[in-house]
């Protein structure tokens, strides 16, 4: 075993105390969003940024790049939602959306910035239906429960049917593929979070296992695959290792989110990572034999006592301690401290 997924974490332009602390702590490479001008929307969990050229073109993501490098960390990974609503709806207007995703894919090439995590979640992104459930000792955590949707009205555009859904995302794929490949980007699918067949009356296509093999296979790529979150991953099977070696067999892993849940697809709770039902360093030792080396973060975390959770998920405290765990998996899945700076 010679390789193993490398250690990132998601932080923001602006973050200057988180990336301080990210550095100190041995993170080397940074998953970000894409530089917004201010005022500008951006994903659920992103602050708005000064820029004055196009968040997608050249300029500004190699400024973006840049930024981070001063700082200590290279960035690796842009996790984001562009504007490809359209797109996923197969509506009027994703002809202009897609000219704004082939620059940025080029822009990406040209910063350096390996993955371009994405989702195809028409209508809203990651949902949960609580964000302080009482975890182990107090901690607070995030938590779905579908029951809690039926007062939730359907999404303005529902219903839209599987087959609408998976026709707009081969036509995104087939354009996008060429893009892709020629700037040497991967592009990392999130799956469908939660992972149920249906969300506010809008199909969802990446919502198992199944789903997400058709997917890479179809858009046969070595630079389509998916952004492999461990949480959506466990509400779909039990054997998480297993589907580590499945995706790594594909070559579809482009991109890692470590996380944990308890529960299934329609009711679940988010875990600090040492305490879910997932064997986690069987699943480090899986990417190890694998040798899947791509950028892994922590993903979602509880908040500990005292820490900031005005970002459910991200808080600080939470992520230092995951990064901490995940080394020293990583480290004990290689059987040296292979890979430290």
């Amino acid at each position: 075993m010679s390789s193993a997924p490398r250690i990132a974490e998601y932080v923001e332009p602006g973050e200057e105390h988180l990336i301080r602390l990210l550095v100190q702590v041995g993170v080397t490479e940074a998953v970000s969003v894409l530089p917004w001008a201010v005022g500008a929307a951006t994903s659920s969990t992103a602050t708005a940024f000064a820029k004055t050229d196009d968040p997608w073109s050249a300029a500004a993501l190699e400024r973006h790049a840049q930024y981070f490098g001063e700082r200590g960390l290279r960035l690796t990974v842009i996790e984001d939602s562009p504007p490809m609503e359209q797109i996923r709806l197969g509506a009027p207007g994703r002809d202009r959306e897609l000219e704004m995703m082939l620059e940025l894919v080029r822009a990406l090439g040209s910063a350096g910035v390996d993955v371009l995590c994405l989702n195809f979640m028409a209508g809203s992104g990651w949902a949960r239906t609580a964000t302080a459930v009482r975890g182990r000792g107090g901690a607070l955590v995030t938590a779905f429960e579908s029951s809690a949707m039926r007062r939730i009205p359907p999404a303005r555009f529902a219903p839209l049917e599987r087959s609408r859904v998976l026709e707009s995302f081969a036509w995104f794929v087939e354009r996008i593929r060429p893009a892709a490949e020629s700037a040497g980007v991967r592009i990392a699918f999130h799956p469908d979070d939660p992972p149920v067949p249906s969300f506010r009356g809008v199909a969802r296509v990446l919502a198992s296992l199944d789903d997400l093999e058709a997917a890479v296979r179809a858009a046969a790529s070595p630079n389509v695959g998916l952004a492999f979150c461990q949480g959506n991953i466990a509400l779909m099977t039990p054997d998480v290792p297993a589907a580590i070696r499945r995706f790594a067999e594909l070559g579809s892993i482009h991109f890692v989110h470590f996380r944990d849940v308890t529960g299934g697809p329609d009711a679940f709770v988010e875990t600090f990572h040492d305490e879910g039902p997932t064997d986690m360093h069987a699943c480090m030792r899986a990417y190890a034999e694998c040798a899947v080396d791509v950028p892994m973060r922590c993903d979602h975390v509880p908040t500990l006592d005292g820490d900031d959770h005005s970002r459910p998920g991200y808080s600080v405290l939470g992520r230092l301690w995951a990064v901490g765990y995940m080394q020293g998996l990583r480290e004990a899945a290689l059987g040296s401290p292979s890979g430290r700076p």
